[in-house]
């Protein structure tokens, strides 16, 4: 497809949900999926994920990983030289001898992630058939998977979807007459996911799982009586996965301020026959604790307008988030890949007035900012100074997927993160 920008109407069954959509193909300004090794290696305690690329790739990751330097981190770049594109050596060959010195030196990994950089008919090695043989010789101390990272195939949070796809084969198989579980799907804080976890069993849900789990060779069951949730909204490629082995979504706001954590605890509840008013002694005192956190930042951010442009994919339920909650005006809302049925609720909640956009076509997009003029763009790193000279203030994408911004008790912070460029502004300008 060209360049050329085109409506095109979504095909959900909400009527807001069919409203047009501005899709775009373009130049992009994104990270590509490799980015998420950085917080998954924290996640899971036993896990190693080992970039197959080339030089360029490793000083992506040392230079996004680099506050990490005073521990010694579970990832690391095999690189491939011109020799190796060449075929003057056997890949394969390489592979393995790279593979047994990483296991022999590193004994306490469990599962380790073979992450392609570039697709394999580029760097002329199938990762996937590698991962295979090699998971025959190293099985069971290790267990060894494959997705790929690569800029061309994926984007940024891509990466985490191509993770947890690759984890659900590996999911034990429940009975078909096991007792109906819930699953939390996507990477999330050790202490926000503890938050979520204790709310459930305050609920009374006792069964709950997460994925990823914290050792990834804990996972747990999956089967027809498993209900999941998804705490991110990037993750279409593992509920299709999910899916596949019989799981259902159960259909929510994402959580993210008091009314979609209220959303997505209650899509839960419902799921499991929790008693109505039992779900609302349970979730009160945090609910109330969120409004009062967000209610700080309201007077910053109440009336401003906002555009985003297409980075994490967290662009619709955050642009919900602050038209609901802090009564802002988005302006547009771009998002790298739209999954509507999965966005069709917060769709719903995004007024009319803001016009959603799919895809990047960088250029243009920038010329509608300069045009709208919106009292705050969220963009990536690479156009944040440019539009800040031209006099734009701008917030960083990539921090709101690394800080903690999920649930009740991240509420006030998550809102905070929009006023503090606003507020630093107002006192420049003085």
């Amino acid at each position: 497809m060209s360049a050329a920008s085109t409506l095109t109407g979504c095909a959900t069954p909400s009527e807001t949900a069919q409203r047009p959509v501005l899709r775009e193909r373009g130049q992009r300004e994104v990270f590509c999926g490799l980015t998420g090794i950085v917080w998954l290696h924290r996640k899971m305690q036993d896990a190693f994920f080992l970039v197959v690329g080339s030089r360029t790739c490793a000083h992506l990751l040392q230079s996004a990983a680099g506050v990490m330097i005073f521990a010694e981190p579970r990832f690391a770049t095999a690189i491939m030289e011109e020799r190796d594109l060449a075929g003057m050596v056997d890949c394969q060959d390489e592979l393995d001898r790279v593979v047994g010195r990483l296991l022999e030196r590193r004994p306490d990994i469990k599962t380790l992630f073979l992450v392609g950089s570039c697709p394999s008919e580029v760097i002329k090695l199938d990762l996937a058939k590698a991962a295979e043989r090699l998971g025959a010789q190293h099985m069971p101390a290790v267990r060894i998977l494959n997705y790929s990272g690569s800029g061309i195939e994926t984007t940024f949070t891509q990466g985490e979807d191509a993770c947890l796809a690759a984890l659900v084969p590996e999911m034990p198989a429940a009975s078909p007459d096991a007792p109906q579980d819930l699953l939390i799907v996507g990477s999330l804080p050790d202490i926000v996911e503890d938050q979520f976890l204790r709310l459930f069993a305050q609920l009374g849900i006792e069964r709950v799982g997460c994925l990823p789990a914290r050792n990834a060779r804990d996972l747990p069951s999956i089967g027809p009586n498993t209900r999941y949730l998804l705490a991110q909204p990037f993750l279409a490629e593992t509920a299709m996965a999910l899916e596949t082995r019989g799981a259902q979504r159960l259909d929510a706001l994402f959580p993210f301020g008091a009314e979609g954590t209220t959303s997505w605890l209650k899509a839960a509840a419902d799921a499991f026959d929790v008693d109505e008013m039992h779900f609302n002694r349970v979730i009160a005192p945090g609910r109330e604790r969120a409004k009062r956190a967000i209610s700080h930042a309201k007077a910053q951010l109440e009336g401003k307008r906002i555009s985003f442009l297409p980075d994490s994919q967290l662009e619709v339920p955050l642009a919900r988030f602050l038209a609901t909650e802090l009564d802002m005006v988005p302006v547009e809302v771009g998002t790298p890949y739209l999954h509507r049925s999965h966005c069709a609720q917060e769709l719903d909640l995004i007024p009319p007035s803001a016009r959603i956009s799919e895809g990047q076509d960088v250029e243009r997009q920038l010329d509608r900012v300069r045009a709208d003029k919106p009292d705050l763009t969220v963009c990536g790193l690479g156009l944040a100074n440019p539009l800040e000279s031209e006099g734009l203030s701008t917030k960083w994408a990539i921090e709101l997927v690394f800080s903690p911004i999920h649930g009740f008790d991240q509420a006030g912070d998550l809102a905070e993160l929009f006023a503090r460029p606003l507020r630093r502004r107002d006192v420049l300008e003085v």
